[in-house]
């Protein structure tokens, strides 16, 4: 099954829940989701059953991979539950989680007796002031690099995140680098990219990959690596001295729309065919109306056999603007 740009479906993106124990600056910053933020109501969220039958039908289509994101999903209660349903679909073969770390030392171990394969950790700067300025929660390092070292010992594998917002935490750059290659992580990182509406993204803030991986060069000799799959969305390098793995997600100054193979589903069930499109999908209510498995793969099928997006390819100042789309916080990653 192929979109209109000829671009297969492999990939499930699911958000569990809309909330988050942080107020990160590019994603839930705290001027917006505050104390009266009308979060959604558990009504609203798809349940367990749901989800499983959704992901069941997507990986009929031609999904092989699954993450959940949020939101923060462990806030999602009895989240190893979920995991340890979705691990029995015949026909997935890898399913990661997307998290910022802080409750991995308390859930690391049932969500790798579930079936969990890897973690993503969001993680910004390892200066705790700048940390806790970003968060919009003043936490600092320690809980995140306790959860990192719970993943390590629960045998999940391990990538972080870092969005790098210039003036912000470009300073970083380097001393995140050398933090993951000593402590054997492979680091992530990310163009400021313009997701909702309510990050006050603007084009000079981004610091390109070019501009990082010139930084790098001043402290590394990095070589590149192949990509493992056709749609993989990191541009790799490794590190000439070690086998340590570095990447960047160019979604603003190198887009990769030609090769995306991702659909999301957002906490409240709607689903998404871009990260930057708001026009979504009500899957949710189209099955809570009653509606069989064959009409809900047709419903899926017909979506992303229309999909044209290719957003990143035309992004502009003005476009960014003007365009809708949904917040990071519904639909994660």
């Amino acid at each position: 099954m192929k979109d209109q740009l000829n671009r297969p479906l492999r990939d499930l993106r699911i958000s569990v829940i809309d909330r988050c124990n942080l107020r990160c600056q590019y994603c839930m910053p705290k001027e917006i989701f505050g104390p009266d933020y009308p979060f959604l109501p558990p009504s609203e969220l798809l349940t367990y059953d749901e989800i499983e039958r959704i992901a069941k039908l997507f990986v009929q289509l031609g999904v092989g991979k699954i993450r959940l994101t949020g939101g923060e999903p462990l806030l999602r209660k009895n989240l190893p539950v979920l995991i340890e349903r979705l691990v029995q679909i015949e026909g997935l073969h890898d399913i990661a989680l997307t998290t910022n770390g802080i409750f991995l030392p308390k859930y690391a171990n049932d969500l790798k007796k579930a079936g969990l394969q890897r973690v993503n950790i969001s993680l910004d700067s390892i200066n705790d002031e700048l940390f806790g300025e970003m968060n919009g929660r003043n936490v600092g390092v320690t809980p995140v690099k306790r959860g990192i070292e719970a993943a390590k010992k629960a045998g999940l594998g391990i990538k972080i995140n870092m969005v790098i917002k210039k003036g912000m935490n470009d300073s970083e750059i380097i001393p995140m680098a050398t933090y993951c290659k000593e402590n054997e992580l492979e680091l992530r990182f990310i163009e400021y990219m313009d997701v909702g509406s309510t990050n006050g993204w603007k084009m000079k803030d981004v610091i390109t990959k070019k501009e990082i991986y010139r930084k790098l060069q001043e402290s590394f000799e990095l070589e590149a690596v192949e990509a493992d799959y056709f749609g993989e969305v990191a541009k790799k390098y490794k590190y000439k001295d070690s086998n340590v793995l570095v990447g960047f997600i160019t979604s603003v100054s190198e887009s990769f729309c030609s090769s995306c193979t991702r659909a999301r589903l957002s906490a409240n069930g709607n689903l998404y065919t871009c990260l930057f499109n708001g026009n979504g999908h009500n899957l949710r209510d189209f099955i809570r109306q009653g509606a069989d498995d064959a009409a809900v793969n047709a419903f899926i099928k017909t979506i992303w056999e229309n999909r044209r997006d290719r957003y990143s390819d035309e992004r502009t100042e003005e476009t960014a603007k003007q365009r809708k789309k949904i917040e990071m916080s519904y639909i994660g990653g």
